[in-house]
């Protein structure tokens, strides 16, 4: 068993400052693993938010060693040891306390896009669609919403464009878009 040194963002606000903490690292440890050992071990106060712990609801975004990583996806053996693992919160967005931002401007543009309007069914009660048109809109939706773009998108983070949705919005327009059962036109 390894012990890595860890230095965790804490404050609240625009406020704060790093931690450091040592973390024992046993074989298949994420970075998420490490920041719960922190919670449960120096700093039970610790903000930080998880929930799937398997990569697929973007919760534990969070900036690892100054890249924007999944926590719960980043493997510790992915990362030197030899120098403290820095975990701060996203950049991109509020801060609100620890490692936890304020991602509602998300939600809040999102409620503005009008949802998929389907065209009618046919006459036997079915939808029929080419299968090349379902194909075409797969990877839009492989997006978890883990904000990680919108983190590192320069558009955003000049903070005085506030009507641009960001590039996780732009995609779910592209996918209600590209709908082979679309009647509205967005694009």
């Amino acid at each position: 068993m390894a012990e890595a040194q860890f230095k965790v963002f804490r404050g609240e606000g625009a406020k704060g400052e790093l931690f450091e903490f040592p973390v024992e690292v046993t074989e298949g440890m994420v970075v998420l693993d490490a920041v719960q050992q922190i919670q449960s071990r120096h700093a039970n106060d610790l903000a930080v938010r998880w929930n799937c712990r398997a990569g697929k609801c973007g919760s534990c975004s969070a900036e690892v060693n100054g890249k924007p990583r999944l926590m719960c996806m980043t493997r510790m053996d992915e990362l030197s040891l030899d120098v403290p693992v820095l975990i701060e919160p996203m950049r991109g967005f509020p801060h609100m306390k620890d490692l936890v931002t304020d991602v509602s401007r998300n939600y809040e543009i999102n409620k503005k896009i009008r949802p998929l309007t389907p065209k009618p069914r046919e006459t036997d009660g079915t939808y029929r669609m080419q299968q090349e048109d379902i194909e075409r809109i797969q990877e839009f939706h492989k997006c978890i919403e883990c904000f990680l773009c919108q983190n590192v998108c320069h558009v955003i983070s000049d903070h005085s464009v506030k009507e641009f949705a960001g590039t996780r919005l732009l995609i779910r327009i592209a996918s209600l878009a590209l709908h082979p059962l679309v009647t509205l036109k967005r694009l």
